[in-house]
């Protein structure tokens, strides 16, 4: 007879305990050519220290829509690492950055021009803080925890809702926040949103790249996490159609100079530069976006620029707190919750704080969809 997945665990358990005899597993993760993430584990011979330590790696870019057949090695080379939820002890998880043989980025990788953005700004000492929405489906692909063959009621009671009918897979949701924290991420937060089985995870405030990296390693717990409970993860900005809410990435943004009183004269010049840039920036913003920013569901239009104060239909959002403090950050709720975020925090970083040569965002988004 067939274990059930309490006994695979209890199963698995007994091999996780095993002493691994000096040696470690770094799991390398990256992200392939279609923004989905990858994994593969890598014995090492010591407990890691510094990034300097972990060896660059490569894998098949053939079969991960990276590169031709013909020329396939894709290098990886670490950027960062976190304690491992899974394995614990002293294994790692490592996010990884891709190179093509001749040591340019691969067209995929977008940390590359972010990290130059934030090194010539880094006196601006810009801060990021990203909403992470997502839905979760069951294994046939329906939304998990609905009605078979039907809908939930309206939305209304769902929101940071509590109780049976209004929460799904609060188990998942608490794994996962646990996960990140032993990872030590900077998850600032959780909540259940709007659409029942639709989440959000908050990461930051974290400066410069680091939220990037930060984002893809919490993206990566989460399915990982999500894979043992057999649900999958969608980042897709609006997963259902009808009077559902789509799912989002806002990005909340402050610079040294918004985060000092009198700031909010510098937070409104960071407005004033985004509307005249609105078209680049929705460019960047995360695929099938146009499904999502139509003005309803608490979104701005996806063609008209807008800002205001605790506005949630406006492309700029200023909190209450804010506008009433004179200081602070200011939220952009234009992003797609399948947005790669070195894209968005780098053309942000661009905008508010002056373009520098060979790092515009925007000629990224066109060699990517080259």
């Amino acid at each position: 007879m067939a274990e059930t997945s309490v006994e695979k665990t209890q199963i698995l358990q007994k091999y996780l305990e095993l002493e691994q005899r000096g040696r470690i597993i770094a799991e390398y993760v990256w992200i392939d050519g279609t923004g989905n993430l990858r994994s593969k584990g890598r014995t090492l011979k010591k407990k890691i220290l510094s990034i300097d330590q972990l060896p660059e790696w490569n894998f098949d870019g053939s079969s991960t829509n990276q590169a031709p057949g013909h020329d396939s090695d894709i290098y990886l080379k670490p950027v960062a690492y976190y304690p491992d939820p899974f394995r614990r002890g002293d294994n790692i998880v490592v996010l990884a950055a891709c190179y093509n043989n001749d040591g340019t980025p691969n067209k995929f990788n977008h940390r590359h021009e972010a990290a130059k953005l934030f090194a010539a700004h880094k006196d601006a000492e810009i801060w990021f803080g990203l909403e992470q929405e997502y839905t979760l489906f069951d294994m046939y692909d329906n939304v998990y925890g609905w009605p078979k063959g039907g809908f939930p009621a309206p939305q209304g009671p769902y929101y940071c809702g509590v109780g049976a009918g209004k929460v799904y897979a609060r188990d998942l949701i608490e794994a996962h926040y646990r996960a990140c924290l032993y990872a030590g991420l900077e998850l600032s937060g959780i909540n259940a949103e709007v659409m029942p089985s639709q989440w959000e995870f908050q990461v930051g405030p974290c400066t410069g790249i680091e939220l990037g990296d930060q984002l893809w390693m919490a993206r990566y717990l989460l399915h990982r996490v999500a894979e043992e409970f057999g649900i999958k993860i969608s980042f897709h900005p609006k997963p259902l159609k009808g009077d559902w809410n789509g799912a989002g990435c806002h990005t909340n943004v402050s610079t040294k100079e918004m985060r000092k009183p009198g700031g909010m004269k510098y937070i409104e010049k960071a407005i004033e530069k985004l509307s005249k840039r609105h078209a680049e920036h929705i460019k960047l913003y995360g695929s099938d976006n146009d499904m999502r920013l139509t003005g309803r569901h608490e979104t701005a239009s996806m063609t008209a620029f807008s800002s205001g104060v605790a506005n949630r239909g406006s492309s700029i959002r200023i909190p209450r707190s804010v506008a009433k403090e004179g200081y602070g950050y200011f939220e952009d709720r234009r992003p797609a919750s399948n947005i790669d975020p070195y894209l968005v925090t780098g053309i942000m970083c661009e905008t508010v704080c002056g373009a520098i040569d060979n790092a515009d965002m925007t000629k990224e988004f066109e060699r990517e969809s080259s």
